[in-house]
Parts: C-alpha cells; structure tokens; sequence
C-alpha cells in the first residue's frame, strides 16, 4: 500500500484546511484509514480513523472541528479542518491498517496555523 498526502499549508487562525490522502496498491487489503500529526518536540498523536464502512473516530482535541471522510471510488480519504488554531501545526501523516494490523505510512503534508 502507498499512500500520497497532500493539502497542507499555512492557514490563519480560525481558517480551515483540507488534506487528502490518495491510496494505491493492495488497497483491498486495507481495514481502516486514518490521519495522525506530530508537532514540534512532542510525539506523533492520532487525529481521526475511518473505517471501510464510514465508521469514525476522533481525537478528543478535534471533534466537532474536523471531519474525516473518504470516496471508496477514488481511493482517497479526506480530513477537512476547520477552526484551526495554532495549536493544530505540524505535520500530518496519513496511515493504513491491513487486515493483518500491519501499518502503512504517507509522507507527511506540514500544516501551519499562524498569523
């Protein structure tokens, strides 16, 4: 499974942003899809999941402010941002889940919210 993030940028305090996150490869093998971040100095945290079926899930941080979706027809999965406040800077992985629990990797697409 490759995965290919894109989207991030610099963003004002209370804008929005929208990464995606295009899968190829052995995409049936995949359970469920998900975004996690890392900000300077801290660790990497999970942000949202999805699930093949649309089930989600958030961190407590985002929910309310960002949604994940994803078009099954496309192979790609969406986290739209909004409220963004300082805080939400850093980098945004995007990740997979086979069947197996064997965990994939995008490249991560840096956000930056600032003034």
């Amino acid at each position: 499974v490759q995965l290919q993030a894109s989207g991030g940028g610099l963003v004002q305090p209370g804008g929005s942003l929208t990464l995606s996150c295009a899968a190829s490869g052995s995409i049936s093998s995949i359970n469920y899809m998900g975004w996690y971040r890392q900000a300077p100095g801290k660790q990497r945290e999970l942000v949202a999941t999805i699930t093949n079926d649309g089930r989600t899930r958030y961190a407590d941080s985002v929910e309310g402010r960002f949604t994940i979706s994803r078009d099954n027809a496309k192979n790609i999965v969406y986290l739209q941002m909004n409220s963004l406040q300082p805080e939400a800077t850093a980098v945004y992985y995007c990740n997979a889940v086979n069947y197996y629990g064997m965990m994939y990797w995008g490249r991560g697409t840096l956000v930056t919210v600032s003034s």
